[in-house]
Order: structure tokens, then C-alpha cells, then sequence
């Protein structure tokens, strides 16, 4: 008999916290060609809202391509993607999302205060 008191042995994982990261979702017209055509407009909306934009990691659906490469490698089967993990973890505060998942981009300020 299970003691109410003993934790679970494998406890559920809890869900990406996004309370710290401004999320843009885009839907620009005409639909971005290409990865380096979403780019340069994720850029451009992190340079209004930035003070100076770094790029942590990106998601192009098109072609099945992240940043860091193989970052989800370690996430297989799991829910949450692995650029979307080391964005979190490693000081996100942009996401700029385009095309409802297309094409993903999260960014921090690289400016030291």
C-alpha cells in the first residue's frame, strides 16, 4: 500500500514558463518566403522592443531546422521542444512567433545594465 505521504516516483513535468518572455505572434503579408525572409522581420521586432537583440534560438518548420543544432535531441518525445527549453533557460524575454509556429525566434538583450 502506497503512503499518501511518499512523493511519485516520476513526478508529471510542468509546462515552459512564459510569464517572463513578451510573446509576438505574426501573420505578415505577404507569408515569408523563406527562413531568412522570416528572419529579418523576427530581427526587426526585436530591435524595436530590444536594446541590443541576441538570438538564443530559432525554429524553422519549413525545413525541420533548429538552433542550437540538435538541441531537441535530448527532448525526444517530450512536450517540449528543445529550442524552445534553451530559450527559457538561457534568458529569453522575446519570442516572436510566425505563422502560428512557422518559423519561431526567441531573443534577450544582450545589454548589460
Amino acid at each position: 500500500m502506497k503512503d499518501d505521504m511518499t512523493p511519485s516516483a516520476c513526478p508529471l513535468p510542468s509546462p515552459p514558463d512564459f510569464s517572463d518572455v513578451t510573446n509576438i505572434n505574426l501573420h505578415p503579408l505577404p507569408s515569408p518566403k523563406d527562413y531568412l525572409t522570416a528572419m529579418e522581420i523576427a530581427r526587426s521586432q526585436a530591435a524595436s522592443r530590444l536594446t541590443e537583440p541576441m538570438l538564443l534560438s530559432w525554429y524553422d518548420r519549413d525545413r525541420d531546422f533548429e538552433a542550437p543544432q540538435h538541441v531537441s535531441e535530448c527532448h525526444r518525445d517530450s512536450a517540449i521542444p528543445g529550442y524552445v527549453d534553451y530559450g527559457l533557460n538561457h534568458g529569453a524575454q522575446l519570442m516572436i512567433d510566425i505563422e502560428s509556429g512557422r518559423f519561431v525566434f526567441f531573443y534577450r538583450d544582450a545589454f548589460c545594465f
